[in-house]
């Protein structure tokens, strides 16, 4: 009994111990891997991604292709400056940005750790427009920027009874390779995260205020899932509690109450 308490008294300091914050947010969350040790294991995925759809990842002659790096591009820089101007470079500063056009029905997009990004043209008769996508890759990004990924695999970690690293490779670690795999579907078709309600609505939080500082106007993300949701009208979703996403109506409600903060990013 001494032991089991003893080790449970451990595994709470550790936990106390090993948080960060969110920029932006404020939000306190569990870190117990360092981008060291996950971004690796992300641009290896990533790059296996690509190769095993090097037949649909669209040439960056390609208008569609185009259109989303250049998009892509000036949000990357928003970010950038404010993460370098707001002292949280040092969470960026291995990242290796990159955007790649998939061909591909299904309506999706997705970044990994490190600025990995992938958009589906199936998504671009839904965004139809430059802010509607950047309404999107925004999302997207602010995942990565969040930590998110880290997040969840801290989580997944503690689940399966992982203790913290430190400097050792996770790549190297069977327990923890798994809980990445998990986490990002390795294997899948799709290599994407999936992330919970809260995530999701702080990515939409986020994801506002970096496309507002891109230059595109914030208030057109409400256009954009609505649309998005009457394209998913017919799809079988579960029940809000049952879903790592928020429902359509809950997210649409609180993107309205985010847009104050958003605008006073917006610059034409």
């Amino acid at each position: 009994m001494k032991r089991v308490l003893l080790t449970a008294c451990v595994a709470a300091a550790l936990l106390m111990n090993s948080c960060s914050t969110v920029p932006l947010t404020g939000r306190s969350r569990l870190d117990l891997v360092s981008n060291d040790q996950v971004l690796p294991m992300a641009f290896q995925a990533y790059s296996e991604f690509l190769t095993e759809n090097k037949t649909t990842v669209l040439p960056a002659s390609n208008a569609q292709a185009l259109k989303v790096k250049t998009i892509g591009s000036r949000l990357i820089s928003a970010v950038q400056t404010y993460m370098n101007n707001n002292n949280y470079g040092n969470l960026i500063k291995d990242y290796k940005w990159e955007v790649n056009v998939v061909q591909n029905n299904e309506k999706n997009a997705w970044c990994m750790p490190g600025g990995k990004i992938v958009v589906y043209t199936g998504i671009l008769p839904v965004t139809q427009d430059d802010a509607g996508l950047a309404t999107v890759m925004g999302h997207e990004i602010a995942h990565a920027i969040a930590g998110h990924s880290a997040e969840r695999m801290s989580q997944e970690m503690v689940a399966q009874g992982i203790g913290a690293a430190g400097g050792v490779a996770l790549s190297k670690n069977p327990k923890a390779q798994s809980a990445f795999n998990t986490l990002y579907g390795v294997g899948a078709p799709i290599a994407m995260l999936k992330y919970s309600r809260n995530q999701e609505l702080e990515a939409d939080r986020l994801g506002l205020i970096f496309m507002a500082m891109a230059g595109y106007n914030p208030q057109s993300s409400v256009n954009f899932w609505n649309r998005m949701s009457s394209a998913s009208a017919n799809a079988q979703k579960p029940a809000e509690f049952l879903s790592t996403h928020p429902s359509d109506a809950t997210r649409i409600s609180q993107i309205q109450k985010y847009l104050p903060e958003a605008q006073q990013y917006y610059k034409k």
